[in-house]
């Protein structure tokens, strides 16, 4: 059996940008484990599975499935226009193991409606802040969200010049941090840098549920509905950012094919 597979660079307008999510396209249900083997052969940050018939969307990374991926949810839109499904001025939703989401299709950008995620106050534990390379007296406050861990730091140079030691934080328990900073430049309002060693993702490229966070925290802290975000990785990214209810917050950001076939099952 072959499968549709595509590759896309989620959150930018360039290829070799933002960051690259797979997108299977099935008729039917395969296995886990099948998605598994997929979304490790792809070797990028997650592979969405997309299923044409109901829109049931499920997301692996190289080693787990996830509850719910910005960049891969943007992706399989951006597939779905290239096929003619949804066009400029359509919105679709998908079935996930986050509920429904909904994206809407404009001229510029496509936005999804994300969950709001609730941040908790937490005091960082001096292990985590050795494994990112972070001093201390960098850290301005923390937070958990879910499972995954805000670091707010005092300048947006920390950000820039974090060198982790991967192999130290995934001795940790964990599933992600992100580490965020005010931008300097005038067109960005916030820089930040994600990463999940413990779900085989060192640094993700651009990462959309960690700009609901951001979202949350900054549009708090300076009574702002709309900001943009900048994931400062190699391949660079733009999130932008809007709160649309005290539950959902609306992440808009481009993509573009980079690739196009079949994988042989």
């Amino acid at each position: 059996m072959k499968l549709p597979i595509y590759q896309v660079d989620s959150f930018t307008n360039e290829v070799f940008r933002g960051n690259p999510a797979g997108v299977c396209l099935l008729e039917e249900s395969i296995d886990e484990s099948m998605m598994k083997s997929i979304a490790a052969e792809m070797a990028v940050s997650e592979t969405a599975f997309l299923n044409i018939n109901d829109y049931t969307l499920r997301w692996f990374t190289p080693e787990v499935e996830v509850a719910l991926c910005g960049h891969g949810t943007l992706a399989a839109v951006c597939v779905l226009q290239e096929l003619g499904l949804v066009s400029i001025g359509d919105s679709v939703s998908f079935k996930t193991l986050s509920g429904k989401l909904t994206a809407s299709i404009h001229k510029n950008q496509t936005e999804l409606q994300f969950p709001m995620p609730e941040l908790e106050p937490t005091k960082i534990a001096q292990p985590y802040l050795d494994g990112l390379g972070l001093a201390e007296h960098s850290l301005v406050e923390g937070f958990n969200y879910g499972e995954k861990q805000l670091l707010i730091v005092n300048d947006e140079s920390v950000v820039l010049e974090l060198k982790p030691n991967f192999s130290a934080l995934k001795a940790l328990p964990g599933r992600g941090i992100t580490v965020a900073a005010i931008a300097t430049r005038e067109d960005v309002d916030v820089v930040s840098r994600y990463f999940a060693p413990w779900v085989g993702v060192d640094e993700d490229p651009v990462t959309g549920t960690s700009h609901c966070a951001l979202a949350k925290y900054f549009s708090m802290r300076w009574k702002k509905e709309k900001l943009l975000g900048y994931q400062a990785s190699k391949r660079g990214g733009f999130v932008s950012m809007k709160l649309e209810t005290q539950d959902l917050v609306v992440l808009g950001g481009q993509a573009v094919i980079s690739l196009k076939g079949h994988i042989r099952v």
